[in-house]
């Protein structure tokens, strides 16, 4: 297995992943939504973010993105999930940024674990303006929290 940079001929797997792992996590959200947000992925989320797969004998099985500080993806295919895939992707993503913010749906609390486990902590609740639903923003740095004890 190997994380390399996302390619233009990756995109359509990448689509693939992303709608099918959506529409998993995300059942309190018609999957209806996430077909309708397809076109954005393909043609402004992906080519504005700096993105990285993780490939297995040629084919994707994994991405993440990065924009402007944030995690903005971070998706495994669900036959490939569970297996400590999503991990090797955070730790590749911490390599390139020394502190990252992600929103989590707060329904999400497959998610909302994983990201805690990786060290990100809670840094607000809000409502995502896209759905409606509560959403959880969560950070991550590398440097030390200052303590006011």
């Amino acid at each position: 297995m190997l994380i390399r940079d996302f390619r233009d001929d990756d995109m359509d797997r990448v689509l693939d992943i992303w709608l099918r792992a959506s529409q998993q996590a995300h059942n309190f959200i018609e999957a209806e939504f996430w077909q309708q947000r397809l076109g954005d992925m393909r043609d402004v989320y992906l080519p504005a973010a700096a993105s990285r797969v993780l490939e297995d004998e040629g084919r994707v099985i994994g991405f993440y993105s990065l924009h402007d500080g944030a995690l903005a993806a971070l998706f495994i295919d669900p036959e490939h999930q569970g297996q400590g895939l999503g991990s090797r992707l955070m730790d590749d993503a911490k390599i390139h940024l020394p502190m990252l913010e992600t929103a989590v749906y707060s329904a999400n609390a497959g998610a909302l674990a994983f990201y805690q486990r990786h060290g990100f902590e809670v840094l607000e609740e809000r409502h995502d303006q896209h759905t409606g639903h509560p959403e959880t923003l969560m950070g991550w740095t590398t440097r030390p929290v200052a303590c006011g004890c």
